[in-house]
C-alpha cells in the first residue's frame, strides 16, 4: 500500500497508483490531493489490518509527512523502528560506525550552539538538523566565522520554515556536527526486496557551483554514470541494508566518493525516492522505467536494455529553490519563460507556490553533453534576473 502526503504529488505518479490499482490509504491528508478517479483506495482501518497480517508488506509514502501516520497507526510493527533508524541522522551515524569507524560526528542541541568550542572539531565541517529535509538549515564550516554566520542564518531559516513540516521530517531541537566529505556527490534511488536485496532504480550525481556549494539545485543522470557506478553502488546499499534489516524499504541515499575511491553515506532517506517526486519521476521519464511499479511490483530493472540510444545525453533535475536573498512575499512573479528559453530541452516544469514553499520550480531537462554549459548557468545563478518585485 501507498501512502500520500504534502507538499507535492506528480501527475505522473497519480497515473502510477490508478493504471495498476495500487491500493493507496485513505487518510485526511490523501482526501485533499485530487487522487484521480478511480484510484484504489482503502480505509485507515483496513491499512491497519493489513499491517498486522503481514509484517513484510509492501509500502511507499511520497513524503516523509506520512511517517508521522506510520508511527502512530503501525507501532505494533518494525517499521517505526526501521525509519528512525534512517531518519535521525545521528542513529544513522551510530548504525553505520562498524563500517566507518573513524568518521567524526557530535550532537549538540540548538540551545546549547553558542557553546560549542570550535578547537574540538575538526574543520572543515557540516551541520545539520538531526532530522532534515531538503538542505534546510545545512552549512559548512571552514572558520569561525562561518561559524557565527550559520548560527545567525539557521535561526532566521528554521523560524521561518517551522511551520511547512511537521516534526518527523524537520526538527530544529537538535543537529549533527559532522566530519565535511569531499569528492563526488550521487543521489541513489533503492529499494531492498523481500529477501533484504538492494535494488538501485535510478542514479544521479549532484552537481555543484563551488566547493562551499551545499544547495541541491542540479542533478544529472546519463547512460555513463549508471553504467559507472551500478555495481558498486548496489553493494554499498546492500551493506547498509543487512546492518538495518530491512526488508521491502525504498530509501533515497546520498553519498560521497572521496579521492581514494572511498564510498561514505551523507545520508539514507526512508520510506521514498527522491522527495517531491522528483528523481524516480525524471527516470521515467529519461529511460521510460518507472521505478515506483519496479519496487511494488518487486521487478528489477534491465539496465543493459533500458540505456540502449541513450548515449551522449544528460538529464538533469534542477531545482529552483529561492537562493534571491528575497522572500517569497516580496517577490510579485517568476519568469517561467525566460526560464524555459534558457534550456535547449526542457521535459517537463512544476510550478510550486514559491509563497508557500522555498522553491520556484523544478524543472526536467534533456541536454546534450557538450552542452554543459547551460546547466553551469543555472548553477551559478541566484536567480534574482528571473523574479519581479513589490
Amino acid at each position: 500500500m501507498f501512502f500520500v502526503d504534502k507538499p507535492y504529488l506528480s501527475d505522473f505518479f497519480k497515473n502510477t497508483l490508478k493504471d495498476n490499482c495500487i491500493p493507496v490509504v485513505a487518510t485526511e491528508s490523501a482526501k485533499g490531493l485530487d487522487l484521480y478517479p478511480g484510484t484504489k483506495t482503502i480505509s485507515e482501518e483496513a491499512a491497519i489490518e493489513m499491517a498486522q497480517a503481514n509484517e513484510d508488506l509492501v509500502i511507499y509514502t511520497t513524503s516523509e509527512n506520512a511517517i508521522g501516520w506510520i508511527a502512530q497507526h503501525l507501532s505494533f510493527s518494525s517499521l517505526p523502528e526501521k525509519i528512525e533508524l534512517f531518519k535521525n541522522k545521528l542513529t544513522f551515524r551510530k548504525l553505520i560506525q562498524p563500517l566507518f569507524p573513524d568518521f567524526y560526528f557530535r550532537e549538540v542541541r540548538a540551545d546549547d550552539l553558542d557553546a560549542v568550542s570550535l578547537n574540538e572539531i575538526p574543520r572543515p565541517f557540516i551541520i545539520k538538523p538531526a532530522v532534515g529535509f531538503f538542505s534546510m538549515g545545512v552549512y559548512m564550516i571552514t572558520n569561525p566565522e562561518d561559524w557565527v554566520e550559520a548560527i545567525a542564518a539557521i535561526r532566521v531559516e528554521m523560524e521561518q520554515i517551522k511551520d511547512l513540516y511537521p516534526a518527523e521530517v524537520l526538527d530544529a531541537g537538535s543537529f549533527i556536527i559532522e566530519q565535511c566529505i569531499h569528492g563526488e556527490e550521487f543521489a541513489v534511488d533503492t529499494y531492498y526486496d523481500a529477501a533484504g536485496e538492494a535494488v538501485v532504480v535510478g542514479i544521479y550525481k549532484h552537481a555543484f557551483s563551488s566547493e562551499s556549494d551545499v544547495s541541491d539545485r542540479v542533478y544529472l543522470s546519463s547512460k555513463e554514470i549508471i553504467e559507472n557506478n551500478l555495481a558498486e553502488f548496489t553493494e554499498f546499499a546492500g551493506k547498509i541494508g543487512r546492518l538495518a534489516g530491512v526488508r521491502n524499504f525504498p530509501v533515497h541515499i546520498e553519498l560521497r566518493r572521496d579521492s581514494n575511491g572511498n564510498l561514505l553515506p551523507i545520508e539514507v532517506n526512508p520510506m521514498r525516492f527522491g522527495g517531491w517526486c522528483t528523481t524516480a519521476d525524471m527516470t521515467s521519464l529519461a529511460y521510460g522505467f518507472n521505478p515506483y511499479l519496479a519496487y511494488y511490483t518487486q521487478t528489477r530493472p534491465d539496465w543493459p536494455e533500458i540505456l540502449k540510444g541513450k548515449d551522449d545525453k544528460l538529464y538533469s533535475i534542477v531545482v529552483l529553490d529561492n537562493s534571491t536573498g528575497i522572500t517569497g512575499e516580496k517577490i510579485t512573479s517568476f519568469d517561467y519563460q525566460q526560464l524555459l528559453a534558457d534550456f535547449e530541452k526542457p521535459l517537463e516544469l512544476r510550478k510550486i507556490d514559491y509563497k508557500t514553499y522555498p522553491v520556484f520550480a523544478f524543472l526536467f531537462t534533456e541536454t546534450r553533453q557538450d552542452n554543459f554549459k547551460e546547466l553551469e548557468h543555472i548553477l551559478d545563478s541566484d536567480l534574482r534576473d528571473y523574479v519581479s518585485t513589490t
